[in-house]
């Protein structure tokens, strides 16, 4: 992980976020890691802010402590009606992966951290280009819609044959299907990401 992705979970204080509601909720990372289906390792990595998690294990977590996701990016203060978040305050996220070392294949950008209590999540993901049998699966409860803003990407799922999806085009999903996206062409794909979640 590099000093600045390391500085940027830091100043997010997610891992402590985590760490402090599960504490408060009476939760042991051994029943955090039965609920939400991840390793006690994974949590214990996320709650130290030594991995960056993907949207999928953040959604997760957030459903299992019974939170928002946009709980852990919440500046505090009182709530607003209207957000506006400036290109140059949108939170990236790191490309860290699951195990430490692995390359999860996309980062994300979070277009809403600031409105709370909403029922959808937007996001622009860019999706690296790798080999299909490369490409980590993720599924997660909601539902997603895509569409592709630049390049193109192909989307891998366990129910049926890999989807091409060229500049311009949509896909809206069940994300509790397990799902994977890769870019093609040798090149990053990016996407406008709405995750809507129960």
């Amino acid at each position: 992980m590099t000093e600045k992705i390391k500085r940027e979970l830091k100043e997010l204080g997610i891992g402590k976020k985590i760490r402090e509601l599960r504490q408060k909720k009476g939760l042991t990372i051994h029943q955090l890691s039965e609920k939400t289906g991840l390793s006690k390792g994974l949590i214990s990595q996320i709650e130290n802010e030594q991995v960056s998690p993907p949207i999928s294990t953040l959604l997760k977590i957030s459903n299992a402590l019974m939170v928002e996701l946009s709980y852990f990016f919440e500046e505090g203060g009182p709530e607003k009606k209207i957000t506006v978040v400036r290109k140059n305050e949108r939170i990236v996220s790191g490309r860290r992966g699951i195990k430490g070392n692995i390359n999860i294949g996309y980062t994300y950008e979070m277009l809403a951290p600031k409105k709370a209590h909403k029922h959808m999540e937007p996001f622009i993901v860019t999706f690296e280009p790798k080999e299909r049998d490369e490409v980590i699966m993720f599924n997660h409860e909601g539902e997603e819609f895509h569409f592709v803003l630049e390049g193109r990407v192909e989307m891998i799922t366990d129910i049926q044959e890999p989807i091409v999806l060229e500049e311009g085009d949509s896909l809206y999903f069940d994300s509790s299907i397990h799902h994977g996206f890769r870019g093609l062409d040798g090149k990053p794909a990016k996407t406008l990401v709405v995750v809507f979640h129960k």
